[in-house]
């Protein structure tokens, strides 16, 4: 446990707090929660332990917005976790190619998907506001493992920024989703990733435990909060925080290609 002030950890432990809210409401909790522990953690931590410590936060809040949402919505769980083992290995794989690959070509081509996608929530005003009268077909699970699962999990392996956010998008287009329900449905598909992703930063001893518990504890209680406000709210507040998240992201990506 590296020597941290008390106001950096007060100041981590509301940046926890507030990653889990946004995380449980539409995904993207990361966006917040890394920064917090790339800038709070002393300069010469190693990088990768921000992220095992962001990453075992991260499963706690997840898990808890997960439970909290199948108990309250219904939620197809055995195909949430089908989805959730092909992200799984889709992450692994995108790890695998990470190492040899220049992120920072991919960022603009994001960046651009990211804007296409806003513009497409915000001129389809019924996108997302109710489900499918009827269930998901076969093919379109399949679909929905292909695109949320394997190809979201390499882009999490690969990437990583706002892949809960391109989970609930994906989610609701292909399995006809509300917003709500993708949220619910995504907040599964986290969990497999990160308890994997958890596994091998534990095995490398890149998990800062002492702060990842006292973290996990605000995250756990955003969390929980944010699916309970979701679920409260609707898809019509789902989709306002969904639209702030992708243009926040797009301008997070557009800093640091052009102006970091």
């Amino acid at each position: 446990m590296p020597d941290i002030s008390l106001t950096t950890v007060v100041v981590l432990c509301v940046a926890a707090l507030a990653a889990g809210w946004i995380d449980a409401v539409v995904g993207g909790g990361g966006l917040l929660l890394l920064p917090a522990l790339l800038l709070g953690l002393p300069g010469s931590t190693p990088a990768a332990h921000a992220l095992g410590t962001n990453k075992a936060v991260a499963i706690v809040g997840t898990t808890g917005a997960a439970v909290t949402y199948v108990r309250k919505t219904p939620v197809d769980v055995p195909t949430a976790v089908r989805i959730g083992l092909a992200a799984l290995a889709g992450s692994m794989g995108g790890a695998f190619f990470a190492a040899g690959m220049s992120t920072e070509v991919l960022k603009p081509v994001i960046m651009v998907v990211l804007l296409g996608v806003g513009a497409f929530v915000i001129f389809r005003p019924a996108f997302g506001t109710a489900p499918s009268a009827e269930p998901a077909s076969p093919k379109r699970i399949l679909a929905a493992i292909g695109l949320a699962g394997l190809g979201i999990g390499f882009y999490d392996g690969l990437i990583g920024p706002g892949t809960g956010t391109f989970l609930v998008l994906a989610l609701t287009a292909v399995l006809h989703l509300d917003l709500v329900s993708a949220s619910a449905t995504a907040k599964i598909v986290n969990c497999c990733t990160n308890a994997g992703a958890l596994a091998m930063f534990a095995w490398q001893g890149a998990v800062l435990w002492q702060l990842a518990a006292l973290m996990a504890v605000f995250n756990l209680a955003g969390g929980m909060f944010g699916a309970h406000t979701a679920l409260k709210k609707g898809s019509g507040f789902v989709r306002v925080v969904l639209l702030t998240t992708v243009f926040a992201l797009v301008a997070k990506m557009a800093y640091e290609q052009w102006l970091a």
